[in-house]
């Protein structure tokens, strides 16, 4: 259950993500309707940093605009660790990724992990089950408030990409 107080913040988060996004999001023009956007999930960032997944890379070359939660970030340094302890990265693959991963933290638009995007992510989407954290990425890319033909979602989860895709958004 949603208690009122929490329904009318998150009714007010709605512009201040957009608001944040918007310096990144607008073409020249200050038009943020027709720009195309890619949403950058954590399996897909993955698999371009740990596999040189060269579909990911191509759609992350500095003159894409890319979108992505809050929560990406956090999901693909905590691989890397693991990556790292478990032996399957060297050191030196570790520096280099994080460096990779931090530029591309500077010029990817991030959505906050708020009231309105955890909630959403509480509710049924159209294929379920989704774990938590996916349902987090899903909720993140309606709290965007794009138009969903102009989000391309990059993502390597089936889960992600059938809801995505059900849910109107391009899927690569």
């Amino acid at each position: 259950m949603v208690h009122k107080s929490a329904k009318s913040r998150s009714a007010r988060s709605r512009p201040a993500v957009r608001e944040r996004s918007r310096h990144y999001l607008t073409d020249t023009s200050g038009d943020e309707r027709t720009l195309p956007v890619h949403y950058i999930e954590s399996s897909a960032l993955l698999s371009a940093l740990l596999e040189e997944d060269a579909g990911v890379l191509a759609i992350l070359a500095p003159e894409a605009r890319c979108v992505t939660s809050a929560l990406t970030f956090a999901e693909c340094f905590r691989a890397l660790v693991r990556a790292r302890a478990t032996g399957r990265i060297t050191s030196e693959a570790e520096q280099i990724i994080v460096r990779a991963l931090q530029t591309l933290q500077l010029r990817c638009a991030s959505i906050p992990l708020t009231e309105e995007v955890l909630e959403r992510a509480g509710r049924p989407f159209p294929v379920e089950p989704v774990r938590t954290l996916g349902a987090v990425h899903l909720a993140s890319l309606e709290v965007l408030g794009l138009p969903r033909g102009q989000v391309t979602v990059v993502t390597r989860d089936n889960r992600i990409r059938d809801n995505a895709a059900l849910l109107g958004y391009v899927v690569r």
